[in-house]
C-alpha cells in the first residue's frame, strides 16, 4: 500500500515517475511536464480512469521519480525507461534490433560500400535502413552486377601484382594494379550515389550519355556494357519508385486496431523509393488510446541508432508534436518535419501503409487463432491438467563431447518468443554424455525458475527419450520443480511417426503426424535444435580458428587479432599472398613466410 505523505513532496518541475510494486519492481513509467499534478492525479477519487489504470493504482506501493531539464529530456529518459525496464502497463516496442546501412565513404580514394549498423557522424553517405534484410542483400546485388565498385579489402593505394577474378568478369576495374584512377573510380561512385538516392532521371542521362559517347568513339563493347547497365537500373528503380515528388526521404507510419490488438506498419521511404518496411505487434492495448500508442511507437522507435528522415508522415495530428520535432531534429542533426497529409500522394502513402497494417493485422490474428488451437489439441492428445501457454524446448549438441552447448527456446501461445532464448556451454558434463548436459542444463535452468527470475514453464519438450526425460525429471526434482510437466520427443529405432515420452509410462505414445499439436511440438524441437547447432558451429569455429593461429611461433594477441580484421578468416590468410600478409600490421616478411608453411602443413 502506498504511503500518500510522497505525494506530498513531488516536485513541479518536469521529469519522469517510476511507479513500482511492494516487491520493488516497475510496472508504469510515464513523463509529466510537471510531476506533482501529474502523478497526484491518478489517487484522486474525482478523477476518472480506465480499469486498467485502476488495477495498476491498486498495485502501487511506491514512487520514485527523476527530475529534468525539460520537457523534451524528459521525453527521451521515458523512452529509454521503458525499453530497460519493460513495464507491464506501458506499451512496450519490443524491438532491439539495429537496423543495417549502407556505408559509402565518398571522402575516400577508392570508397566501398559496406554494411553497418549504426550511422556515425564520419563524412560519409550513409543509405537506409534497410529492412528486412533481404532488401539490402538485392539492392547489393544489382550494385555489384551494374556498378563496378571494388569489394576487396586491399590498400589500393598500393599495387598489388594482379587483379582478381572480379577484373576479370568485368565487376571491378582492377584500380589495384593501377588499371584506373582515382578520379575515373569517382565517377562510378557518383553514379552508385545516384542510384541508392533515386536519382534515376539524372543518373539514365549520365549513362546514355557515356554510351552515345562510347558508341561515337567506335568502342561498342563499352557501349554495350553502357547499355546493359541503363536497362538494369531503370528497371530497378522502376519497381521500387512508388513516388512522384523528387528524392524524398519519409517514414510513413500506419495503424490498424482489431479490439486488444494493434498493428503498426512503418514504410521507409527513401529518394522516392520504397527501400523497406517494418511491422509491429501489440496486445491488450484495448485501454490505451490511438494518441497514447502512436507517441510511444514514435518516441521508442527513434530512440535507437535510427536515424530519423526528413519527414514523417502520421494518420493523424499528435498533441507532443511540439516536443517531439525538437527531439527528432536533434537526433537526425538537422529539420525533421511531422505531416498528416490531407491530399495528393502523401495522402496514398499513408492509405498504403495502413492498407499494409490491416492485412498483417488479419495474418497475425489468424495464424495466432490456430497456434491456440494446437495449444488446446495439444492439452488434450497429451491429457495435461493445465493449457501449455508457455512451452520450452531443450536440446544439446556436441562433437564427441567437445564444444559440448546446450539450447532453450520458449514459445508462448504456439508462437516463439525469442527474447527468451537461451543458450548453455556445458561446463561440468565429460565426454558425449547427452544424460549428464540435458540435467547441467536443467540445474541451471531450474535454479533461475526457482529463484522467480525467469518465468514457470507449463511444459518443458526435451530433445530425447525415455534417458534424457529421466534425467531432466530427476534434476528439476532436486529442486522441488517436480510438477512441472516435462516430455520427451523421439523416433523409435525403425519407426516412422514421432512419439512422446512421459512420466508413469512404460510404452511412449505414437501421435498423428497430421495433428497440429504434432506440427507444434516438431516446430519447437527444431528450433531448439537449429538453436543449438548454431552456436556449437560458432564455438567449433572459433576454437578451430584460433587454435591454429595460436600454434604458429610469434603470432600472439595482437597479431592475431590484426590478422582477422584485414583477411576475415582463417582460408583467407591462408590464400592470401605474401606482399598481402605483408600490409597486415606487425607481419614481416619473414613472419609472412611462417604463417604459409604452418598453415599449408594443415
Amino acid at each position: 500500500m502506498l504511503n500518500r505523505t510522497i505525494l506530498q513532496h513531488l516536485p513541479k518541475d518536469p521529469g519522469v515517475y517510476l511507479m513500482k510494486d511492494a516487491k520493488g519492481t516497475v510496472i508504469y513509467i510515464g513523463k509529466a511536464r510537471s510531476l506533482a499534478p501529474r502523478v497526484r492525479s491518478y489517487f484522486q477519487s474525482s478523477a476518472v480512469h480506465s480499469s486498467k489504470t485502476l488495477r495498476m493504482v491498486e498495485q502501487i506501493a511506491d514512487i520514485d521519480w527523476i527530475v529534468t531539464s525539460s520537457d523534451l529530456e524528459a521525453l527521451l529518459l521515458e523512452s529509454n525507461l521503458v525499453k530497460h525496464h519493460h513495464p507491464r502497463f506501458n506499451v512496450v516496442l519490443r524491438d532491439d534490433k539495429q537496423y543495417p546501412y549502407l556505408r559509402l565513404p565518398i571522402k575516400d580514394d577508392f570508397p566501398r560500400l559496406t554494411v553497418v549498423r549504426k550511422v556515425a557522424k564520419d563524412g560519409a553517405l550513409y543509405f537506409g535502413p534497410y529492412v528486412p534484410a533481404g532488401a539490402l542483400r538485392g539492392t547489393l546485388r544489382v550494385i555489384r552486377k551494374v556498378f563496378p565498385l571494388a569489394t576487396c579489402e586491399l590498400d589500393l593505394s598500393q599495387r598489388a601484382e594482379r587483379a582478381c577474378l572480379e577484373y576479370e568478369i568485368k565487376r571491378c576495374m582492377a584500380p589495384c594494379i593501377g588499371n584506373q584512377t582515382s578520379k575515373d573510380y569517382h565517377e562510378t561512385v557518383t553514379q552508385v550515389r545516384m542510384f541508392l538516392e533515386g536519382r534515376d532521371r539524372e543518373l539514365a542521362d549520365v549513362l546514355k550519355a557515356e554510351m552515345e559517347g562510347a558508341a561515337e568513339r567506335c568502342e561498342f563493347e563499352e557501349a554495350a556494357r553502357k547499355r546493359d547497365q541503363l536497362f538494369k537500373v531503370k528497371r530497378v528503380l522502376e519497381k521500387q519508385r512508388i513516388t512522384q515528388v523528387g528524392t524524398v526521404d519519409q517514414d510513413v507510419i500506419g495503424m490498424a486496431r482489431d479490439g486488444v490488438l494493434l498493428a503498426i506498419h512503418i514504410l521507409f521511404v527513401r529518394g522516392g523509393l520504397l527501400i523497406g518496411r517494418k511491422e509491429f505487434f501489440w496486445s491488450n492495448v484495448n485501454e490505451q488510446s490511438d494518441h497514447d500508442c502512436l507517441r510511444s511507437i514514435i518516441a521508442q522507435f527513434y530512440a535507437t541508432d535510427l536515424v530519423p528522415p526528413n519527414e514523417i508522415l502520421l494518420p493523424f495530428q499528435l498533441d507532443a508534436q511540439a516536443v517531439i520535432i525538437p527531439w527528432l531534429s536533434q537526433r537526425k542533426g538537422e529539420a525533421v518535419r511531422i505531416s498528416v497529409p490531407q491530399r495528393g500522394v502523401k495522402v496514398q502513402l499513408l492509405a498504403l501503409a495502413f492498407e499494409n497494417a490491416t492485412l498483417r493485422l488479419q495474418e497475425y490474428t489468424r495464424r495466432k487463432s490456430s497456434t491456440i488451437d494446437a495449444v488446446m489439441e495439444l492439452m488434450t492428445n497429451l491429457g495435461l491438467d493445465v493449457l501449455p501457454r508457455r512451452v520450452v524446448g531443450v536440446d544439446i549438441s556436441n562433437t564427441q563431447g567437445a564444444q559440448s552447448v546446450g539450447s532453450m527456446v520458449v514459445f508462448e501461445n504456439g508462437i516463439s518468443k525469442k527474447s527468451d532464448y537461451r543458450r548453455f556451454r556445458i561446463k561440468k558434463a565429460d565426454g558425449p554424455d547427452d544424460f549428464a548436459m540435458i540435467g547441467e542444463v536443467m540445474q541451471r535452468f531450474g535454479t533461475r525458475v526457482s529463484r522467480g527470475e525467469i518465468p514457470r514453464p507449463d511444459l518443458i519438450l526435451v530433445d530425447g527419450g525415455r534417458g534424457q526425460l529421466s534425467s531432466a525429471q530427476a534434476t528439476l526434482e532436486k529442486l522441488g520443480l517436480g510438477e512441472i510437466e516435462i516430455i520427451g520427443l523421439a523416433k523409435e529405432r525403425g519407426e516412422k511417426f514421432e512419439r512422446v515420452f512421459m512420466e508413469g509410462m512404460s510404452v511412449p505414445t505414437p501421435l498423428d503426424p497430421h495433428s497440429s499439436a504434432t506440427r507444434l511440438l516438431q516446430r519447437i524441437r527444431d528450433e531448439a535444435h537449429r538453436f543449438a547447432v548454431t552456436y556449437h558451429r560458432k564455438l567449433r569455429g572459433k576454437h578451430l580458428l584460433n587454435s591454429r593461429l595460436d600454434e604458429i611461433a610469434g603470432i600472439g594477441k595482437a597479431r592475431k587479432q590484426a590478422l582477422l580484421t584485414h583477411l576475415g578468416s582463417l582460408d583467407r590468410i591462408r590464400e592470401a599472398s605474401s606482399e598481402e600478409l605483408q600490409r597486415v600490421p606487425g607481419i614481416t616478411p619473414k613472419m609472412a613466410d611462417v604463417i604459409h608453411s604452418s598453415l599449408e602443413r594443415r
